[in-house]
């Protein structure tokens, strides 16, 4: 285990997403846009019709990875993850009428209606993912 310590949290940006964007390329669009190279995803919420997904399917090495279109209308109940030089690694819940599914978020998700995003900008420490030594699975570090 790695402990990076010293990080504080800084300014808060809030995103409104509109019918037709995508969730993910926005995200990265603006840590980039406000300079947010290390930053925390808070919240998210919205609809979509359109999702992507992918989720691990074994334990072994490497890692075995299943990808899964879904079509709307679909709730997207929460997102949160770490931005890491500007490039978001995020998780998902998004319901589809009684269905829930959980996953990596992807390029592809469609907002239908809305969707709000709370992200908060990481001070005082600078974060990079390198692949680690023993298992080669890109982990988090601290940039130099």
């Amino acid at each position: 285990m790695d402990v990076f310590d010293g990080g504080r949290l800084g300014e808060i940006i809030t995103l409104r997403l509109d019918q037709g964007e995508d969730v993910l390329g926005s995200i990265e669009a603006a840590a980039r846009d406000k300079d947010i190279h290390s930053g925390i995803v808070l919240s998210g919420i919205g609809t979509l019709d359109r999702g992507r997904l992918h989720y691990i399917t074994g334990t072994g090495y490497p890692p075995a990875n299943e990808f899964v279109d879904y079509e709307g209308p679909i709730e997207l109940v929460s997102i949160d993850g770490i931005i890491a030089e500007y490039a978001p690694h995020l998780h998902t819940c998004i319901s589809i009428e009684d269905k829930t599914y959980m996953g990596h978020l992807e390029p592809g998700c469609r907002v239908l209606y809305l969707a709000e995003i709370a992200i908060a900008r990481l001070e005082g420490v600078r974060l990079c993912r390198r692949p680690h030594a023993d298992t080669d699975v890109n982990t988090l570090q601290l940039a130099e």
